[in-house]
């Protein structure tokens, strides 16, 4: 009669990290399952379980486990950090909509740097018309996605008009943006810095298809671009080539005033949003990156 013993924890752990490979990571424990699961703090975390959860939110990347093997590390970080950008969902979208409709629309167009005819908020964004009615429809001369329909209507909704300071700040020094940067480094400039320099043309087109307009240097980059996804909302792009050894580096900065005329949670949709637009451009442009 056959004997079936059961496998021994050490023999199902290859087998649980091969499963947790050939798939994105679902939640906290599946990146768990990765680890030694010593709790030794070397990586800075309490407990094995405290680092799984910062790599999942995307506060810790896996490759700072020390215990862990370079090639998983590798591997699962890179799905991880495929993941979609923030996605507000169907729901948050038309619930905006719903308050726009109970606006009184003329009356909100003061300070928004858009102009108001035939029941219909007008406001360029990326140079392009984007237009909300008095119904809270949505028209534009761009395809319309989310990344670009939650800030522009949270900026009429919530923007307090304020003028620009011409002050440039990074978005953890903006309210609420310290804990949200390292996300925001991860899904924008990173992505965007890769871009840079694989695709020498970059800055070039992101002037004619956005109308950007290139500035005098600032924070001593070699590159710096303007764009502005919303009238007062500007975007600044500094890059750094590589230079004596150095690598390249790549910043982005807002408006002092931009926590105020749109709010941190829609500045770090806008900026993740357009890392995000300008990467499938360039890939559908032959540059893999």
């Amino acid at each position: 009669m056959a004997t079936y013993l059961k496998p021994r924890k050490t023999e199902l752990l290859p087998a649980i990290k091969e499963e947790a490979l050939n798939s994105k990571p679902k939640n906290v424990l599946e990146i768990l399952q990765l680890l030694d699961k010593s709790n030794c703090r070397k990586c800075g975390e309490k407990t094995c379980l405290a680092f799984a959860r910062a790599v999942f939110q995307d506060q810790r990347k896996l490759n700072e486990c020390p215990r862990l093997a370079k090639d998983i590390a590798e591997k699962v970080s890179e799905e991880i950090e495929t993941r979609p950008p923030f996605d507000p969902g169907i729901e948050y979208l038309e619930g905006l909509k719903a308050e726009v409709a109970r606006l009184d629309l003329a009356a909100a167009t003061a300070g928004t740097g858009g102009s108001f005819s035939d029941n219909r908020l007008t406001i360029k964004v990326l140079g392009k018309d984007f237009s909300v009615d008095v119904r809270g429809n949505l028209s534009a001369d761009i395809h319309i996605n989310p990344w670009i329909a939650v800030p522009f209507l949270n900026y009429i909704l919530h923007g307090q008009g304020l003028p620009l300071a011409h002050k440039w700040v990074s978005l953890r020094e903006l309210s609420n943006g310290r804990e949200r940067y390292p996300l925001f480094q991860r899904q924008c400039e990173e992505p965007l810095k890769r871009v840079a320099d694989s695709y020498t043309e970059l800055f070039d087109n992101i002037i004619q298809l956005f109308s950007g307009r290139q500035v005098a240097q600032q924070f001593e980059s070699d590159i710096s671009v303007v764009l502005y996804p919303l009238p007062k909302v500007p975007i600044l792009i500094c890059y750094w080539l590589p230079e004596d050894g150095l690598e390249s580096g790549l910043k982005v900065f807002f408006d002092e005033t931009a926590d105020r005329n749109l709010g941190t949670d829609s500045v770090f949709t806008l900026g993740v949003g357009l890392a995000q637009m300008i990467k499938k451009l360039t890939f559908k442009h032959g540059f893999a990156v």
